[in-house]
């Protein structure tokens, strides 16, 4: 049960953190893709240069998991194609959606309730991902 509060409580963190800096706003997001607004991309900005920084430390003061395990990073396939498709998909649903996945749950939290819908349709692809995974070039 406390193990839960902790994720509750990052959870609720995390939905404070979006709401106020505006990265939930469909017309932040507009902005962004319209690049007429700085806005999201400094946000995620600043988000890269904190995980850059956090796996720098992970890796300098060789922390391990809650297991006591040693934490390792692995080096991914440089597979262009990947990107390029996994990248549109998500870039699509994105931009048709104005929200990406972690902000769907704040907005939903927030009373947008089209946003289940969302949730659903990511659920259900990730469903048909799982079923065509063998199938799909990795």
């Amino acid at each position: 049960m406390i193990k839960s509060v902790k994720y509750i409580l990052a959870g609720t963190l995390f939905g404070i953190i979006m709401s106020k800096s505006e990265a939930i706003s469909w017309y932040r997001i507009q902005e962004m893709f319209r690049f007429q607004s700085f806005h999201m991309f400094g946000i995620m900005g600043t988000a890269v240069i904190t995980g850059v920084i956090a796996v720098w430390l992970m890796k300098k003061l060789k922390y391990r998991d809650v297991e006591g395990n040693p934490i390792s990073f692995t080096d991914k396939e440089k597979s262009w194609r990947r990107y390029l498709f996994g990248g549109t998909i998500f870039g699509l649903g994105w931009a048709l959606t104005g929200a990406c996945p972690g902000p769907v749950f704040v907005l939903l939290g927030q009373g947008y309730l089209v946003m289940i819908v969302v949730i659903i349709g990511s659920l259900l692809g990730t469903f048909v991902y799982g079923l065509l995974r063998h199938r799909l070039p990795h």
